[in-house]
């Protein structure tokens, strides 16, 4: 019998020493829901990350991948049950090809004279011009370099990369981060065509106007531990802010900065 959630955390611990990172985490994601993961700097999302990609297994609790409890050992294994991640640094090699990055380190393979296997550099093209044109990305010569693509046109090929070989579930690590109104734009509806797919995607992001529009559902971390789990139909954005670090003294500071001006 399948899972209603294709991931689960349940009150999972992790530590370092002495050091707490995360403490009673439990977390859920449904099958094509985007789920964001909220919390400042320093809140535990980073290891929360590591967690579910397969770097940290938990000190203490269970971590279930479809209603298996899973100890993963590396991100390999993680990768082989479809969990990817994207994170900040993309995992891209600016001087190296769209298509080479594309398929770094599963690169298609022809023989030469039906004797040496080289790369098949037009396929990888074709493959890659052809899965990045389904985000909304154009590009005419898959053979360019990354370098000389965009910040948003970078994440599309590292997220693209990612459903194409065959992920259920997709971890992105502050994907608009750097980039600016239009870019991060484009990321969203990017996230919101893979959730039309089916596949369920951990947005992980310390913005709130950039989660609320796209999420189904909201974890708040605060100091490694969870403040709660909540639908977007149960909780208002303003709601969202004031749970993160520095909400309410953000809006002090905005209901000061009006009462100046008046």
């Amino acid at each position: 019998m399948s899972s209603e959630y294709i991931l689960e955390l349940d009150n999972v611990s992790r530590y370092f020493g002495s050091v707490i990172a995360l403490k009673d985490v439990t977390l859920r994601l449904r099958h094509g829901e985007v789920h964001c993961l909220l919390g400042d700097n320093g809140a535990g999302k980073s290891t929360l990350i590591k967690t579910l990609a397969g770097v940290h297994p938990p000190s203490s609790g269970t971590y279930r991948v479809e209603g298996e409890a899973v100890k993963f050992s590396s991100p390999r294994e993680a990768l082989d049950r479809g969990i990817a991640t994207v994170y900040q640094d993309l995992a891209l090699v600016p001087l190296m090809s769209v298509a080479r990055n594309f398929f770094a380190g599963r690169e298609p393979r022809k023989k030469l004279f039906g004797v040496i296997p080289v790369i098949d550099i037009p396929y990888a093209n074709e493959v890659a011009r052809e899965k990045l044109a389904e985000m909304g990305i154009n590009v005419r010569d898959a053979g360019q370099a990354v370098g000389t693509m965009s910040g948003g046109e970078r994440q599309c090929l590292a997220i693209a990369r990612a459903i194409h070989f065959g992920a259920k579930v997709l971890i992105l690590d502050e994907p608009t981060a750097a980039l600016g109104v239009k870019q991060s734009c484009n990321v969203l509806k990017l996230i919101h065509k893979a959730r039309a797919r089916g596949i369920s995607v951990i947005f992980i992001t310390h913005n709130v106007h950039h989660a609320y529009p796209i999420a189904d559902s909201f974890t708040v971390l605060n100091r490694g531990q969870s403040m709660g789990t909540f639908a977007k139909s149960d909780i208002t954005k303003e709601a969202v802010l004031d749970m993160m670090a520095g909400g309410t003294e953000i809006q002090n500071l905005v209901d000061e900065l009006e009462g100046r001006a008046a």
